[in-house]
């Protein structure tokens, strides 16, 4: 029981030793930490940001930016992943350009959305989108079209139907990779938002970066970088937390391990 609830904490060490040997390095004398500041001037940017309510400010306004977006390109990562996966004529019409757009990178769409939906919030959406729906459509796509031929027709023997089979076959073969994808595109989300707060954003952690790199605040914009770490692992934990029951049935070596 303690070894469960002490393994996240273990993931938390890397950290906390980089902090205190780069605390101790300045300190010291080795560095002045003008460019690199320690842990303690960053918390005292952390502290001074909270106190004004602008760190909460700016975190939920990105925290909503990515969470609209991850939705937008799940819905849609999935359904195209499903319908290409499940279709060889629809994989072989769509897949091509699919993964030509894939290879653009996401500063290369910003001009574009900004013409089309203006600077507002709808065009920073759309791009978090984009960078979710390419990682969540490969997912879905590959999975279905790798599900084991043996084990439907082991479906089939029985006479499952339609809907049978893929609850209780395609849909179970299928959820690993699924999640893989769902916690690709989250990562990815996270890394776009900055691209999209680029984008004429008045709020938002991407600000934070801008106004820091602007004023020659180097402790704010490590406070902002700590804070996209953190937030986007916290929302990668409950990702993890959310889909765990429905891998239950996996029969793993390493969950037999962590047992």
């Amino acid at each position: 029981m303690l070894g469960r609830y002490s393994r996240p904490a273990i993931g938390l060490l890397l950290p906390l030793v980089l902090a205190v040997g780069w605390e101790y390095a300045v300190r010291a004398g080795w560095s002045n930490g003008r460019l690199v500041p320690p842990p303690s001037v960053i918390y005292a940017t952390f502290a001074e940001l909270a106190k004004t309510g602008e760190l909460q400010r700016h975190a939920l306004a990105t925290l909503a930016r990515v969470m609209a977006g991850f939705g937008l390109g799940v819905v849609s990562g999935t359904l195209l992943g499903a319908l290409t996966g499940y279709s060889t004529t629809t994989f072989r019409l769509l897949d091509p350009t699919l993964q030509a757009l894939r290879a653009i990178p996401s500063i290369a769409w910003i001009p574009l959305f900004i013409l089309w939906l203006g600077i507002f919030e709808t065009s920073k959406v759309v791009l978090i989108a984009v960078g979710v729906f390419f990682p969540v459509y490969l997912g879905v796509t590959g999975a279905v079209r790798s599900v084991d031929r043996k084990i439907v027709e082991v479906g089939r023997v029985f006479r499952l139907s339609g809907f049978a089979m893929v609850r209780r076959i395609l849909l179970p073969a299928v959820l690993p990779s699924y999640v893989i994808a769902l916690r690709s595109g989250l990562g990815l989300g996270w890394m776009f938002v900055v691209a999209a707060e680029f984008m004429g954003a008045s709020e938002g952690l991407g600000f934070l970066l801008v106004d820091g790199q602007q004023l020659g605040k180097p402790a704010q914009i490590v406070a902002a970088i700590v804070a996209f770490a953190a937030i986007g692992k916290i929302t990668d934990w409950i990702l993890v937390g959310l889909t765990a029951p429905f891998l239950r049935w996996e029969d793993r070596h390493h969950a037999a391990a962590e047992d």
